[in-house]
């Protein structure tokens, strides 16, 4: 539990070094680098929005025929490359920080 609890705490900031990335990268006009890093949530999303039915989708956002509605589409892609990004940061900070030597807990 002790372990889940300190992921959990790299994810959140891995999620908000996510989230302060893109902010600076939009300030800085780094929208082509964007768009790659956006690219990389295209399959989750699109996996999600397949692999879940059309009711699901209606529930949760209202929008009537959601898979084929593009602001979810990109909505969703935005959170998966956020969400990616910051597991990516998570799994870093973990090794460091928590990771005693010969890959002990």
């Amino acid at each position: 539990m002790r372990a889940l609890v300190q992921f959990g705490g790299c994810f959140l900031l891995g999620l908000v070094i996510s989230i302060l990335l893109l902010g600076g990268l939009m300030f800085v006009g780094a929208f082509g680098f964007i768009d790659l890093w956006l690219f990389t949530g295209k399959p989750l999303a699109g996996l999600a929005l397949w692999l879940f039915p059309g009711g699901f989708w209606q529930g949760l956002t209202g929008v009537v025929d959601a898979a084929r509605n593009p602001a979810l589409r990109s909505f969703l892609e935005l959170c998966a490359a956020l969400g990616q990004g910051a597991l990516l940061l998570a799994v870093g900070f973990f090794r460091l920080w928590y990771w005693r030597a010969g890959g002990e807990q």
